[in-house]
């Protein structure tokens, strides 16, 4: 099966996100239309453990790209299949970052509303990795992620293939300078 980048979105984020569709539109442009899936992901931990586990499952051993609460959902399938993973401002324990959001929410892109549960929380403890494998990772960090302490991330995956931007904020601003970066590591040729 050819090479296939397989993106996660965030929390209370969906495929429509900045990164997500400047991600499809520069694998597009490159002549790798194809290459790239990003399904939806619902709130609940063990929905979104399924609907990734499907797209898994018809892209074959893709490379993944996950942003925030998706580099958490990306780390665990990382470890658990063998797969590489992109990591942008990872969520290192939503379990913990995610308790003050407990209450009604509503998605940015969809308009979608539900209400983030204590069990939600335990789910997303139950996935938690607790050592990784840092060569399977290229890890994209900003300093000035205001939602997400970045160190944490750099002491998690030490040893990984990281560049750490002063400034920027938590939807790293300077995404689109790694792109290049992200399709070489995914083992992705651009097309002339």
């Amino acid at each position: 099966m050819p090479a296939m980048i397989l993106y996660l979105h965030g929390f209370n984020s969906a495929p429509a996100s900045r990164k997500a569709q400047a991600l499809q539109a520069y694998l597009e442009s490159h002549g790798l239309p194809h290459r790239f899936c990003c399904p939806a992901l619902p709130h609940r931990p063990a929905e979104a453990v399924a609907v990734i586990a499907a797209a898994i499952g018809r892209c074959g051993q893709p490379t993944l790209v996950g942003s925030s609460l998706g580099g958490f959902y990306a780390t665990h399938f990382a470890e658990r299949h063998n797969l590489r993973a992109v990591l942008i401002n990872p969520a290192i324990t939503p379990h913990v970052g995610l308790k003050s959001y407990l209450g009604r929410q509503q998605n940015l892109y969809t308009g979608a509303s539900y209400s983030l549960t204590p069990a939600d929380l335990e789910g997303w403890r139950a996935l938690a990795v607790g050592r990784v494998d840092p060569e399977r990772y290229l890890l994209l960090l900003e300093t000035g992620d205001e939602l997400l302490d970045w160190r944490e991330a750099a002491r998690k995956y030490e040893g990984a293939r990281t560049v750490i931007r002063d400034g920027g904020d938590h939807t790293l601003q300077s995404f689109g300078e790694h792109l290049p970066r992200i399709l070489a590591f995914a083992g992705l040729t651009p097309r002339a």
